[in-house]
């Protein structure tokens, strides 16, 4: 079995490199060859090759069996996809997971407990002027604190905490023109959430993440974690969200609502999952990588 795994060229770190060496040993484990391609590499060969497809190997004759996504050239996936391949995470997923106005709404007609949220007016120009009917809207239903993420954001950036009105108007200036959301902002889950990292809706590994100087609980802000018995409700929450929004494999965030009533935060298609091993001594590489075997795949 032959699989390629796109990258973005652009991204360079011990943090991905450790990732991508994990996809790598686990693809051995399984008898897969995995060979890994940035996303320059990928437009390059799909132009160069007048969109015959992708080859692994210059001169072969078989296309890949599967594509591993892991990036956000959201173009580059529904051009691989139109070229007839499969790929972990599909197009749209990646697509709605990137942005979290669109995982709202996805998991919102899915019936998924979230935040109370409002999703910003769409604008052309970072002119500082704010719709005072959307403001008005959010502030009554949200109220203070309350949170306001810019829609493309990971690790925990682009997330604020505005205290009142001001503040709220003032990081609706400084975001601009780019999209952002406002959420009421759950007290009761200050500073922690729970990770669940699913693949193949089913459970695969969970920590619980916090953070006693900060409202976020993420590890790259600080954040500590240890391993945690995820409640059937909050498994269940997880995997359902998976399925609403197509996803193979994903990091689901939740958040303890009052009475710890699971709450869900943020759905992510590409997540690392370094940390999560160091935790629980799961590798979610190799489910991965099972998931993608057991799944029938047209050539």
């Amino acid at each position: 079995m032959t699989g390629i795994l796109i990258v973005n060229e652009f991204v360079k770190s011990d943090k991905f490199s450790e990732l991508f060496d994990m996809f790598d040993e686990a693809a051995k484990r399984y008898d897969i060859d995995l060979i890994k391609m940035t996303n320059g590499k990928a437009w390059g060969m799909l132009g160069e090759n007048s969109y015959n497809g992708l080859r692994p190997l210059s001169g072969e004759d078989d296309r890949p069996d599967f594509i591993l996504f892991w990036d956000k050239d959201i173009k580059l996936a529904f051009e691989l996809e139109r070229e007839g391949y499969r790929l972990f995470n599909r197009a749209q997923a990646i697509a709605d997971c990137d942005d979290k106005s669109l995982t709202y709404l996805r998991l919102h007609h899915a019936g998924i407990r979230q935040p109370e949220t409002f999703i910003s007016p769409k604008k052309f120009h970072a002119d500082g002027i704010i719709s005072d009917d959307f403001l008005e809207a959010a502030v009554k239903t949200c109220g203070f604190p309350c949170i306001i993420k810019e829609c493309l954001g990971s690790f925990g950036a682009q997330v604020y905490l505005a205290p009142d009105e001001e503040s709220l108007k003032a990081r609706i200036r400084e975001i601009g023109d780019r999209a952002y959301i406002i959420q009421r902002y759950i007290r009761s889950s200050k500073g922690r959430d729970v990770r669940i990292q699913v693949a193949g809706n089913e459970v695969v590994a969970t920590m619980y993440r916090y953070n006693d100087n900060d409202f976020r609980a993420n590890i790259t802000n600080g954040g500590s974690m240890k391993p945690f018995a995820p409640t059937p409700e909050m498994a269940d929450m997880a995997v359902s969200a998976c399925k609403a929004l197509d996803l193979d494999f994903a990091g689901v965030d939740i958040l303890f609502g009052e009475d710890d009533t699971p709450i869900l935060c943020e759905v992510n298609s590409n997540a690392h999952f370094k940390n999560l091993y160091d935790c629980t001594g799961i590798n979610t590489a190799d489910a991965i990588m099972r998931h993608i075997m057991n799944t029938p795949v047209e050539k």
